[in-house]
């Protein structure tokens, strides 16, 4: 375990007697105890993270820690440094996901983890932190409100759901099965399935695809916590959904359909199939991922019942530089993302996963 550091953070916090130091294994235990503890401690907070993206990308992780003298962990930050000559060098928490940042037991240790983590970007010589938070955070920060999840909350039963939506909707919802459409609910053995399908939707998007090694990786780690859903039409997968679930709360990170049969609707049946998952498991809370105000994947969760939740994204930039600007709305990347989308699906399963793993 590197050594503590003792800073005095009390002109920025007013917290005194922080010790800060880079979590070893010996401090997993404690620091996924605490992150489960958390109200707003996620899946994604875990330490297994950190074996994960350093094993799959070779990335350098930071989960920096706060403890009180003599007492147990008073808050954590996971940090990942992405550093490549195409994108630049930053720290993210946490890249690849929704959630991540600061979790803290009060507002001064968020505020103290969050100084530290910027003297370590600093040290660095990194250009930007960014933590992805669910709550604004105490400090003087530039920060991002440009994005919201969508979440439901979920009723006992699935008859209730589907008396809450619209006859437009139910309809929808049923008219793959005229085309023998068959929904499948598993885990890891249905992977295949799932980035067959996951891989030709983001090549059409023009997003570079993860590595199927990712989601290998994670059903793994977390095999008790991802379920798969898949919709077939004969033998053909043409939609499919990788779910990741804490507590009660059921979330779909990552789902995809074919464009080609997107007038059978089997996006509409693959979303029933699974709420209908989360409410057998007794879930009270679907997340239907990130989204931006207004846009079409917006009023596609709205229909659903969804409502929104902010997300507070902070940054610390080095030199009062600019907000970094990495994602596909970017304008210049509109020449990118068109040369993407001609590529041979097999080209962009070989070539994605090595840009990807530097965009956060």
């Amino acid at each position: 375990m590197d050594q503590p550091v003792l800073i005095d953070h009390d002109s920025y916090t007013g917290q005194r007697g922080l010790v800060f130091a880079t979590a070893s294994p010996q401090d997993f235990a404690e620091w996924d105890a605490f992150t489960a503890s958390h109200p707003h401690g996620t899946l994604y907070h875990q330490s297994a993270w950190k074996r994960l993206i350093e094993e799959l990308f070779g990335h350098e992780c930071y989960f920096l820690l706060a403890r009180r003298f003599g007492q147990g962990i008073a808050g954590i930050l996971p940090m990942v440094r992405q550093r490549s000559r195409l994108f630049g060098d930053y720290l993210v928490s946490m890249p690849y996901v929704n959630f991540g940042g600061v979790l803290a037991d009060n507002a001064s240790v968020a505020a103290a983890l969050l100084v530290e983590g910027a003297l370590h970007a600093q040290r660095l010589g990194c250009s930007h932190l960014e933590s992805r938070d669910v709550i604004p955070q105490p400090v003087q920060w530039p920060c991002r409100t440009d994005k919201i999840v969508m979440q439901l909350a979920l009723p006992e039963s699935s008859e209730q759901l589907n008396h809450q939506l619209r006859t437009k909707l139910r309809a929808q919802i049923k008219r793959p099965l005229r085309s023998g459409a068959i929904a499948y609910v598993g885990g890891g053995e249905l992977l295949r399935d799932f980035y067959t399908v996951f891989a030709v939707n983001m090549r059409d998007l023009g997003t570079p695809v993860y590595s199927r090694a990712f989601f290998a990786s994670i059903a793994q780690t977390f095999a008790e916590n991802i379920h798969i859903v898949i919709v077939r039409v004969g033998r053909r997968p043409v939609a499919g959904a990788f779910l990741l679930r804490t507590g009660t709360r059921m979330e779909i990170p990552w789902a995809s359909s074919l464009r080609a049969y997107n007038h059978l609707s089997v996006n509409m049946m693959l979303y029933w199939e699974v709420l209908k998952l989360a409410i057998e498991l007794d879930c009270e809370l679907f997340d239907f991922g990130r989204t931006t105000p207004d846009s079409g994947a917006h009023k596609f969760k709205q229909q659903w019942g969804a409502q929104p939740r902010q997300l507070y994204w902070h940054y610390w930039l080095r030199d009062g530089s600019e907000l970094p600007g990495l994602n596909p709305n970017n304008p210049k990347y509109a020449l990118a993302i068109a040369l993407w989308q001609r590529l041979p699906v097999w080209v962009s399963r070989i070539a994605g996963p090595l840009i990807v793993r530097n965009l956060p």
